[in-house]
């Protein structure tokens, strides 16, 4: 016998499913949906539902269950009848904090296609909150997966699903998991938070990426200023034990553009190390900056460091006035260094498309090293303006003597998001 009272008697709206993770409260409401005209509740079944009920309500939840498993029990039970049973069982299971039962309901009630598509985001929420709650790591990542890949993208199952692989140590799919929700903000115009940097970095560091965190330290350095973050990029960049000694301008070029140079021994040293290289323009701007940072001229070297910048200012407008000169000498060269360096001078100089095409005619006859060669060609072409150029170059930079490090940092570092 059907009964249409107890179906009505039964209907609960707002029916309270539960689950908590550490700093992530979660109260989920499970929205009966519209009984349609054939959904009706069996005397049996009904019955037994309002039995759950009141024990549910009154916390007492053994007689609840147990009310719950005796609807299971009936026969020839209809569809939506064991639709509402998983519903109660749910929410017991939930309020109980029986997760297994509750993570098997909530998969039912899910796969059905009475649930509403808002309230299945909802129940996905709930099960990897208790999973992960339960400590049950796996279960709450294959959950969070599946939500994701079937394009929810509520921000709390991002939380949840990294860090399930990462209390599992599964670091390459917590870093995975961190970066695919660092893209999904950054389409959406929303800069990373720093605690998602430092966990992606955290998990790369433990998987070996050496590239990939040291592009993670250019994103901290860039969007959360701080010299620990530009330090390790540093870091990274200048661990090359095979690092050839005529990138040692090009290394102080590094650590200048993270901000570690702090005294006027250091700002000086690189400036005569740009004059040693025949690049008098570069030491003219190193001087200049440590003018502007007030670290030059107000010590007890403030003269000498005053006569070296006389000195240099000197040279820049000899070597401009000479260049032609230069340029010409550097062609009867026999290899391509001195056109490169006169190339860059051009390029310092302002003339920028002369001194790049004199740095490719350089690069043709044939430098020294043609990685360093192309590292300053890459360099010359950024301080020009050509940033896709210059990072295009920069990539082309190979080797296993320093140049490509400095190279990758220059990429990372004209490609970091403003």
């Amino acid at each position: 016998m059907k009964s249409s009272k107890l179906k009505s008697s039964f209907r609960v709206r707002g029916m309270l499913l539960a689950g908590a993770v550490t700093a992530l409260p979660l109260s989920v409401f499970l929205m009966v949906q519209p009984a349609q005209a054939a959904d009706e509740l069996g005397e049996k079944v009904g019955k037994n539902l309002q039995t759950a009920q009141t024990a549910l309500a009154a916390h007492k939840y053994p007689q609840a269950m147990a009310a719950v498993d005796a609807a299971e029990a009936v026969s020839g039970k209809t569809e939506y009848e064991s639709y509402t049973i998983d519903q109660m069982r749910a929410a017991v299971a939930a309020q109980s904090g029986d997760v297994n039962a509750a993570i098997s309901a909530y998969d039912k009630l899910i796969a059905s296609s009475r649930t509403p598509a808002a309230t299945k985001e909802q129940m996905a929420l709930a099960e990897a909150s208790m999973a992960y709650t339960a400590k049950d790591y796996p279960r709450a990542a294959q959950v969070a997966e599946k939500y994701i890949k079937a394009g929810g993208a509520n921000p709390q199952m991002y939380t949840i699903l990294i860090q399930a692989y990462y209390l599992q140590k599964d670091y390459a799919n917590a870093a995975r998991a961190q970066q695919a929700q660092i893209n999904v903000q950054a389409k959406a115009g929303t800069k990373p938070t720093e605690n998602q940097l430092q966990l992606l970095a955290a998990c790369q560091a433990q998987t070996h990426d050496q590239a990939a965190l040291m592009q993670t330290y250019v994103a901290l350095a860039t969007y959360y200023p701080k010299p620990d973050y530009w330090a390790q990029v540093v870091h990274s960049v200048l661990s090359n034990q095979h690092m050839a000694p005529a990138l040692r301008l090009d290394i102080d070029r590094v650590r200048l553009a993270a901000g570690l140079v702090k005294t006027p021994a250091e700002y000086i040293d690189i400036a005569e190390l740009a004059m040693q290289a025949g690049l008098p323009q570069i030491a003219l701007d190193v001087m200049n900056e440590g003018y502007g940072a007030n670290v030059l001229g107000h010590d007890a070297g403030a003269a000498r460091e005053d006569r070296l910048k006389q000195m240099i200012t000197q040279t820049v407008a000899d070597r401009k006035a000479n260049i032609a000169t230069a340029e010409t000498q550097a062609q009867q060269s026999p290899n391509g260094n001195a056109l490169v360096t006169t190339g860059y001078n051009y390029v310092t100089f302002g003339q920028a498309d002369k001194g790049l095409q004199v740095m490719n005619a350089g690069i043709a006859k044939g430098p020294t090293d043609l990685n360093i060669a192309k590292l300053h060609l890459g360099l010359a072409q950024a301080a020009a303006g050509q940033k896709a150029a210059a990072i295009a170059t920069l990539k082309g930079v190979g080797g296993d003597n320093g140049a490509r490090d400095i190279a990758q940092f220059w990429v990372l570092k004209l490609g970091a998001p403003s």
